[in-house]
C-alpha cells in the first residue's frame, strides 16, 4: 500500500477546491491551477480535506495513487504558502539584472544571456543572488534548473550559478614539480 497515497490533504482557508469529472480545480484569491487525473485515481473531497483512492489493485494504479496525492499536495501548498528557490552567482564579472519580463545574465559569454520570465513567477535580484518565487513547484524548479544550466559551477574555482544550499566539492589544481 502507498503511504503517500493514504495521506489526507488538509485544505487551508484561503484555497478553494472543486471537482469536475476527472479534473481538480484549485483556486485562491490570486491564481488558479488545474490537476487532470485522467481517471487514474478516485477523488474524494470532504469538507476541508482531499484524498485519493486507487482505481484497481495493479502496481500501476497504486503508483498513480501516490503520485496524484503528491501533485495535489504541491498545488495546495503552493497556493497557500508558495515555493521559492535561491540561486547564487559566483565569479568575477558575473552578474544578473532584471528587465521587463526578462532576466539578463552576464556570465562571461560574448553577449549577455536573456532568459524570459514565465507568467506567475516573481524574480528578485539582489547583488549575486537570484530569488525565484511562485505557486507552482514544478515551474519554479524547472526555471531554476534552466538558469543554472547556463553556467553550472565548476569544481576548481567554484565559478558559476549554484543553488544556495548546494555544496561544490572542490578539486585540487595542478601542482608545480620541483
Amino acid at each position: 500500500m502507498s503511504r503517500i497515497g493514504k495521506r489526507v490533504i488538509k485544505i487551508p482557508n484561503g484555497v478553494q477546491v472543486s471537482v469536475e469529472g476527472t479534473c481538480l480545480y484549485f483556486k485562491n484569491n490570486k491564481t488558479a491551477q488545474i490537476l487532470e487525473t485522467h481517471g487514474r485515481v478516485g477523488i474524494v473531497l470532504e469538507n476541508d480535506s482531499l484524498r485519493f483512492e486507487p482505481v484497481g489493485d495493479s502496481a500501476q494504479s497504486k503508483a498513480f495513487w501516490g503520485t496524484y496525492n503528491a501533485l495535489a499536495n504541491n498545488v495546495v501548498v503552493g497556493l497557500d504558502k508558495g515555493f521559492s528557490k535561491v540561486l547564487e552567482i559566483n565569479g568575477v564579472g558575473y552578474k544578473a539584472a532584471l528587465g521587463h519580463k526578462v532576466l539578463e545574465l552576464t556570465l562571461g559569454f560574448s553577449r549577455p544571456v536573456k532568459h524570459p520570465i514565465p507568467e506567475g513567477v516573481e524574480v528578485v535580484v539582489d547583488k549575486n543572488t537570484i530569488t525565484l518565487k511562485g505557486s507552482s513547484k514544478q515551474q519554479i524548479g524547472q526555471l531554476a534548473a534552466d538558469i543554472r544550466a547556463y553556467r553550472p559551477p565548476e569544481p576548481y574555482k567554484g565559478k558559476g550559478i549554484k543553488y544556495s544550499d548546494e555544496v561544490i566539492v572542490r578539486k585540487a589544481g595542478k601542482t608545480a614539480k620541483k
